[in-house]
C-alpha cells in the first residue's frame, strides 16, 4: 500500500487516479489486506492517508501483533454482527452453503491461527488448531462429545479438518462462546501452544469470546459426511463486507437467499407439474398401447384382406386372361358374340378398377403402419427421457423426505427433551414446596417443644424450690426407719429361735402346752406389741397411700381362694389350705399376714383384732 502514497509534494494526475482509486475501494472502510505467513487479516489505515506523507516505519513486531490482533476482532465483530442480522431477517436454519456462515468459520480459523506455534515433525513445521480444541473436554465434560464425534468422522484426515469439524458442531449445540470461555481462561495451558501476544492470549480473545455468546439464537444445520473440510481454502472474502454505505447491511445475502428459495420453491412446483406430467404421458402410453393393439389387430385383418384380395386379383388375372382368349376367339366369331364381347370389357374394367383400390387401399395401410411405428418409437424414446427425469425428481424427493424425517425426528427429541426437563422441573417444585412445609411444620414443632422445655424446666426449679427438703428430711427418716427395721427384724430372729426351742421342750415333757403357751406367748406377744406400737408411731411420719388403692388391696387380697404371700413369714396363706377344726371359726386375718396368728389367738382364747400380734405372733410361730 506504500506504493498508493506519492513520494513528490506535487499532485499529478497518475498520483490523482491512485488517490481515486483508493477512494473508491480500499479507503471505503478503512481497511487493508495484508498477508502474514499463513494468514489473512485486516489493517487499520488509521497511519496512512491520501496526502503525500513519509511512510511511516512501524516495525516493532508488538506493534504489528497488536494491530494484527484489533483487526481481527473488528472482521470477527463484523462477521458475528452480519450472520445475526442475517440470519433474523430470514427466520429460518442456517446450513453449510451460506455464505456468511462459512466466512464466520474463516474468521474464527484465522483467529485461532493467530500466534500459534509451530510443532517440527519429520515433514517439517507444522501449524494447527486442533490440539488447543482437544484441551475444552478437559476443561468443560460436555464437550467430550463433540470431541469424540469428530474422531468418529471417517472424512476427515487432518488436524485442520477436525478443528473446522469441532467448530461447526460447537455452533450446532449453541455452546461454542461457553468453551471459548473456558478455554481462554486458562491461560496456562494455552501458553504450550501459543506465543505470549497471540490474540487467544490477550484480552482481545475474551472479547471474542463473549461476542460469540450472541449467536445461541441461530439454529444451524450442517452435514458433516461428505463434505471436504480437510481441503478448503482458508480465506477471508473481503467484498462481502466493502460495500456502498446507502445499500443496507445484508441485502446481497438477503438476495441471494431469496432467489435460492423462490429457486426452491420453483423447483417443487415444477416437480408437482413434471409429477403430473408423467401421470399424464403413463396415461397416454396406455392409450397408445391399447390402440397399438387395436392396430396391429386391424394391420392383421387388413393383411388378411390384402391376402384375399391378393387372391381374388390373381383369379380376376385367369379370369381375365381367359376372357381375353376367349374375346380373341370371339373375334374371329364376331358376328356370333359381339354382344358377349361387350359384356367381357365391362366386367374387365370393373375388376381392374377393383384391382386398382385394393392396392390403393393397401398403399395406404402399408403408409399408415410405418407412421405408427415412427410414432411408437417416438413415444418410446420420450417415454425413457421422462422416466429418467422422474427418477432423478424420485431421488430428490427421496432426499428431501429424508432430511424433513430428521429434521422431524430432532425436533420431536428436542421437543420431548424439554417436555422432559418441564416435568422434571415440576416435580423438583413441587418437593421443594413439600420440604418448605415440612421445614415450617417443623419448625413450629421445635417452637412448641423448646416452649415446653422451658414450661417443664421451670416447673422442675419450681418443684425443686417448694419439696427439696421435704424430700430430704423423708429420705432421711426412711434410711432410720430402715435401720430400726432390721434390727427389729434381728430380735424377731431370735425369739422364734427361742420359742422354736422352747416349743421342743414343751413337746417333750407334754406337761400343759396350752397353759405355758398362754403365759409365755402372752408376756412375749405385749413386749412385742409395745415394740411395734412404738415403731407404728415413728412410721406415722411417712406418706400414707390413698384410701381407694388400701381398699382396692384389701378387695385383692380378700378374694376367695385367692393364695396370698406372707409379708413376714413369705408363706402362702388361704382358707383352703389350712385344715382347721369343724367347730373353730377363723375371723378375717389382716391383709398381707398368714392365718398362724389367728389359729393360736382363736386355740389360745385370746382376742383377735390386734395387728401388731399377729404381726409378732407370725414371726414367732410360722416356720
Amino acid at each position: 500500500m506504500s506504493a498508493l502514497t506519492p513520494q513528490s509534494d506535487m499532485p499529478t494526475p497518475t498520483t490523482d487516479k491512485i488517490t481515486q482509486a483508493a477512494m473508491e475501494t480500499i479507503y471505503l472502510c478503512k481497511f487493508r489486506v495484508s498477508m502474514d505467513g499463513e494468514w489473512l487479516c485486516l489493517r487499520e489505515l488509521d497511519d496512512i492517508s491520501l496526502t503525500p506523507d513519509p511512510e511511516p516505519t512501524h516495525e516493532d513486531p508488538n506493534y504489528l501483533m497488536a494491530n494484527e490482533r484489533m483487526n481481527l476482532m473488528n472482521m470477527a465483530k463484523l462477521s458475528i454482527k452480519g450472520l445475526i442480522e442475517s440470519a433474523l431477517n430470514l427466520g429460518r436454519t442456517l446450513d453449510s452453503d451460506y455464505a456468511p456462515l462459512q466466512q464466520f468459520f474463516v474468521v474464527m480459523e484465522h483467529c485461532l491461527k493467530h500466534g500459534l506455534k509451530a510443532k517440527k515433525t519429520f515433514l517439517g513445521q507444522n501449524k494447527s488448531f486442533w490440539g488447543p480444541l482437544e484441551l475444552v473436554e478437559k476443561l468443560v465434560p460436555e464437550a467430550a462429545e463433540i470431541t469424540a464425534s469428530v474422531k468418529d468422522l471417517p472424512g476427515l484426515k487432518t488436524p485442520v479438518g477436525r478443528g473446522r469439524a469441532w467448530l461447526r458442531l460447537a455452533l450446532m449445540q449453541k455452546k461454542l462462546s461457553e468453551y471459548m470461555k473456558a478455554l481462554i481462561n486458562r491461560k496456562d495451558l494455552l501458553s504450550e501452544f501459543y506465543e505470549p501476544n497471540a490474540l487467544m492470549m490477550e484480552e482481545e480473545g475474551a472479547i471474542i469470546a463473549g461476542l460469540l455468546v450472541g449467536l445461541n439464537v441461530i439454529d444451524a444445520n450442517f452435514c458433516m459426511k461428505g463434505e471436504d473440510l480437510d481441503s478448503q481454502v482458508g480465506v477471508i472474502d473481503f467484498s462481502m463486507y466493502l460495500k456502498d454505505g446507502n445499500s443496507t447491511k445484508g441485502s446481497e445475502g438477503d438476495g441471494q437467499i431469496t432467489a435460492i428459495l423462490d429457486q426452491k420453491n420453483y423447483v417443487e412446483e415444477l416437480n408437482r407439474h413434471l409429477s403430473a406430467t408423467v401421470n399424464n404421458l403413463q396415461a397416454k402410453v396406455d392409450a397408445l398401447e391399447k390402440s397399438n393393439t387395436k392396430l396391429t389387430e386391424e394391420l392383421a385383418v387388413a393383411n388378411n384382406r390384402i391376402i384375399t384380395l391378393q387372391e381374388e386379383m390373381e383369379r380376376v388375372k385367369e379370369e381375365s386372361s381367359y376372357i381375353l382368349e376367349s374375346s380373341r376367339k370371339a373375334t374371329k366369331d364376331r358376328s356370333a358374340d359381339g354382344q358377349a364381347l361387350t359384356e367381357a370389357r365391362k366386367q374387365l374394367k370393373e375388376e381392374t378398377q377393383l384391382r386398382l383400390d385394393v392396392e390403393k387401399e393397401l398403399e395406404a395401410q402399408i403408409g399408415m403402419r410405418q407412421e405408427m411405428e415412427l410414432a411408437m418409437k417416438m413415444l418410446e424414446k420420450d417415454v425413457c427421457e421422462k422416466q429418467d427425469a422422474l427418477v432423478a425428481l424420485r431421488q430428490q424427493l427421496d432426499d428431501l423426505r429424508a432430511l424433513k424425517h430428521e429434521l422431524s425426528f430432532k425436533l420431536q427429541s428436542s421437543d420431548m427433551g424439554v417436555k422432559q426437563k418441564s416435568e422434571l422441573n415440576s416435580r423438583l417444585e413441587e418437593k421443594t414446596n413439600q420440604m418448605a412445609a415440612t421445614i415450617k411444620q417443623l419448625e413450629q414443632r421445635l417452637r412448641q417443644a423448646e416452649k415446653d422445655r422451658q414450661l417443664a424446666l421451670q416447673d422442675n426449679r419450681l418443684f425443686k424450690q417448694e419439696f427439696g427438703d421435704k424430700i430430704n428430711s423423708l429420705q432421711l427418716e426412711v434410711e432410720e426407719l430402715s435401720r430400726q427395721r432390721s434390727h427389729l427384724e434381728l430380735e424377731l430372729r431370735r425369739e422364734r429361735d427361742r420359742w422354736s426351742h422352747s416349743h421342743q421342750r414343751s413337746q417333750e415333757s407334754k406337761k400343759g402346752p396350752k397353759n405355758w403357751l398362754r403365759q409365755d406367748g402372752k408376756l412375749k406377744v405385749q413386749e412385742e406389741n409395745a415394740q411395734l406400737k412404738q415403731s407404728l408411731r415413728e412410721n406415722s411420719v411417712l406418706p400414707h397411700r390413698s384410701p381407694s388403692s388400701t381398699q382396692e388391696e384389701q378387695e385383692q387380697l380378700s378374694g376367695p381362694g385367692h393364695a396370698e404371700i406372707c409379708q413376714l413369714c413369705q408363706e402362702e396363706d388361704s382358707r383352703s389350705q389350712r385344715k382347721v377344726s369343724p367347730g373353730l371359726e377363723l375371723p378375717s386375718p389382716t391383709p398381707g399376714y398368714c392365718e398362724f396368728p389367728l389359729l393360736f389367738l382363736v386355740q389360745s382364747q385370746i382376742p383377735a383384732g390386734d395387728v401388731f400380734l399377729e404381726m409378732s405372733l407370725c414371726r414367732l410361730l410360722c416356720p
